[in-house]
This record gives structure tokens, C-alpha cells and sequence, in this order.
């Protein structure tokens, strides 16, 4: 039997199955076609089913599927490797892959810690992040999280003693580099967005006092664009215009195709390992990092993004969305927050949008709220037509509701 994610398994309802999938629409065995308002948690950026990137994945298995990385190395993993090298800026060059994004999360983590343990600062074992943060659902992404509905069986272990959480206020994150820089090892962000926290939005001001506090402490910036990266934000990564030592990349790598993740380092981080030291080697290795499958689809995932002008077409997509819910309100609506390729519509309480999951699939939409929030974060190659047809089921709900 399947342990469905995020259910208490004696009351979830039937989950819809799906036959088909193609483009943005998901097919089922009840012959119902659904467009996909929130790509796979986010993921399938191009939607399902596209003809490249199905190619680069029968191309690399003709040859082989998976070989481990170490001892060993390929040519899809070297060409990813290179590609994320020129392709992102500043100097994160140093790629460890990995096969999910809190897994790579947890790499992050653990090199912020060794890095410093390296050097002899062994007083460096605190972490700073933000209020309402979600880095996944391992230990230690649990544990910099600060999101009870998911995270509540950490209270078996009491408040961690290594975790300093901070509203996204810069007068909150001044006083906490003052109080706590000696001991802090990182400070990690969701940049601009929050996502699982709420679909929270913040300004970049606070990200650019973040890395002046950190340069000026000596302490490590980590972005987690896990979900934010590859255009969700409306930019192509939010560490274009402010720069992070170490940046977590997932979701989107692949397309959506296949679990893989990246956490990328820069010169300063990777020379903090490069010594003949055999204790200061970063002793780390998921089975399948470096996939050959996933690193020949995100290759091709990311040569569509270059080619096909995927920031123009999220710009549409925000402006679409701008247009449609300009004016929208109700009186149990808090708020509509929008920013790039994603809406949020934030409400007082959590029983308004209880059964809009079903209603939406009735207008022929797949929808998955949680808690407060209805939102929609579609694919890029979604038509003006198919995101109208999206938000106006959002916006029907409250006025038949």
C-alpha cells in the first residue's frame, strides 16, 4: 500500500489517477483532463511529456542509466557540471550533486559547518534563517525550518540550541548578526519567496544587507532557490543580483523529469576543503548523485530555457496574472500576492478554501491548497487562454462559495 505525503492516511480522500499527462494538462482514468496549476510541486517548468527532453533521456539510456561518481565520472555529469559553471554567476563554480533538494540542503549545511570546523573555528555551529522558513523534510532542513504544520514532531527534541530564526525585517537582522556573528556558520534564505512557508514575498533590500552583514562577519550566505530558481520569481535566479557562497538548486533542474539537485559552491567555500589534509575532504555521497538521466535531461531542460526566452514568457505569465486579478477582493481574503510565475491568495481562515481541491477539478483545473493558501504556480508553456482558465477558478470559489 502507498504512504501518500502530507495525509493522515485513515481520512485522505481517493487521490486522482493519472493516465496521461502532456503539455500542461494531466489526464485520468476518469477520462478528465486537468490543467496543472502548480507543476508538480513546482517542477515541470516546460510541462509533461515535451518531445526534447523525453529524447535526452532515450539518448543517455542507450548507453547506461546510472554509474556511481565515485571513482567514476561520464560525460553528462562533466557537461552539466561545466554548463552550471558558465551559466551561473559570479564564482560559484563547484557543483555536488545530489538527488533531491532537501538532501542538498543538508550538503549545504554541512559544508557551511565544515568549512569553518576546517579552519579551527569550532565555536561556528549556529545557523540564522528566516520565520515561516521551509528547507525540506530531512533532520537538519527540518530543524532550520520554522513551519510547525509540517514540522511539529520536532518537538520531541525541544528548541534547537543552533538555530536563530528572524522575520524578514532588516533591523531584526542587524541585531541578530550583532548579538550571534561569532558563532554563526550561515545564514540561509528561500530568496524573495517563500514558498511552503506561505508563498511569502519580501524585498531584495533585506537580501543585499544580508550579504553586506555577512562579508562584514565572515559568514556564509546560502540561497535556496530549490523552488525560487529557474525563473519562478520572475528572475532567472534571485543569486543574479545578489550573490551567495553556496546555492541549492532542485525542482526545475530536471524539468520536473527526475529527482536531482545541485548545491554549488564558490572558490572561497571549495578552497576551504582543497588541502592534503585527508580530514578536510567533504566526506558526502548520495548513491545517485550525478545521475547520467537526470544530468542529460537538465542539460536539455536548461537549453530550452535559454533558447525558447523562458523570461519573457514568465513575464507574460505576470502580467496575465496582474491583469486578471487586479481588483479582486473578498471580505475573507487577507491577501493576493503575486510575483513572477506564481499567486497566492492568503485568507483569514483555512475552512474558506475547504473543498475548493474538488471544485477545481470540476472546472477541469488541478489544485493543491494548504492551510491558508490558494495559489498557482503553473508551467512556462502555459497558454494566456489555459492561466485564465486557472485564475478565474480561483476567483469563481469565493464568488459561489
Amino acid at each position: 500500500m502507498i504512504w501518500y505525503p502530507y495525509e493522515q492516511m485513515k481520512t485522505m480522500k481517493a487521490p486522482y489517477k493519472i493516465v496521461n499527462a502532456k503539455g500542461v494538462y494531466l489526464y485520468t482514468d476518469q477520462q478528465k483532463r486537468l490543467i496543472d496549476s502548480i507543476s508538480s510541486w513546482w517542477s515541470v517548468i516546460h510541462g509533461y511529456n515535451h518531445t526534447e527532453l523525453n529524447h535526452a533521456i532515450e539518448a543517455q539510456l542507450k548507453s547506461f542509466a546510472h554509474v556511481m561518481l565515485g571513482g567514476l565520472t561520464h560525460q553528462a555529469v562533466e557537461d552539466l557540471s561545466d554548463k552550471l559553471q558558465s551559466w551561473l554567476p559570479g564564482d560559484l563554480d563547484y557543483c555536488f550533486f545530489s538527488d533531491s533538494g532537501s538532501v542538498a540542503v543538508e550538503v549545504g549545511l554541512k559544508m557551511a559547518l565544515q568549512y569553518y570546523m576546517n579552519q579551527g573555528q569550532t565555536q561556528r555551529t549556529m545557523v540564522l534563517a528566516l520565520e515561516q522558513a521551509y528547507h525540506g523534510d530531512t533532520f537538519k532542513a527540518m530543524e532550520i525550518g520554522d513551519d510547525e504544520d509540517y514540522h511539529f514532531v520536532l518537538k520531541a527534541y525541544g528548541k534547537s540550541r543552533y538555530v536563530i530564526h528572524i522575520p524578514t525585517e532588516i533591523q531584526a537582522l542587524e541585531k541578530a548578526f550583532e548579538k550571534y556573528h561569532q558563532n554563526l556558520n550561515c545564514f540561509i534564505v528561500e530568496p524573495l519567496l517563500q514558498c511552503a512557508g506561505g508563498m511569502r514575498m519580501y524585498d531584495i533590500a533585506f537580501l543585499k544587507r544580508a550579504r553586506e552583514l555577512c562579508d562584514q562577519y565572515g559568514v556564509l550566505l546560502i540561497f535556496d532557490e530549490v523552488a525560487t530558481g529557474f525563473g519562478r520569481t520572475g528572475k532567472r535566479f534571485v543569486s543574479d543580483f545578489v550573490l551567495p557562497d553556496i546555492l541549492v538548486l532542485g525542482k526545475a533542474l530536471t524539468g520536473g523529469y527526475m529527482g536531482h539537485a545541485a548545491t554549488i559552491a564558490n572558490h572561497k567555500v571549495y578552497e576551504g576543503f582543497y588541502d592534503e589534509n585527508p580530514a578536510h575532504a567533504f566526506m558526502h555521497g548520495p548513491t545517485f548523485m550525478g545521475n547520467a538521466l537526470a544530468c542529460s535531461v537538465a542539460l536539455k531542460s536548461i537549453d530550452l530555457f535559454e533558447k525558447q526566452h523562458y523570461l519573457s514568457k514568465i513575464s507574460n505569465i505576470e502580467a496575465i496574472t496582474r491583469r486578471e486579478m487586479e481588483g479582486f477582493s473578498d471580505p475573507r481574503i487577507k491577501e493576493v500576492r503575486i510575483m513572477g510565475a506564481c499567486v497566492c491568495i492568503e485568507v483569514y481562515d483555512a475552512h474558506t478554501i475547504k473543498g475548493y481541491q474538488q471544485f477545481a477539478y470540476e472546472k477541469g483545473v488541478f489544485s493543491r491548497p494548504f492551510l491558508n493558501y490558494m495559489y498557482a504556480m503553473v508551467p512556462y508553456v502555459i497558454k494566456e487562454e489555459e492561466l485564465v482558465k486557472v485564475l478565474t477558478t480561483m476567483k469563481e470559489w469565493f464568488i459561489t462559495s
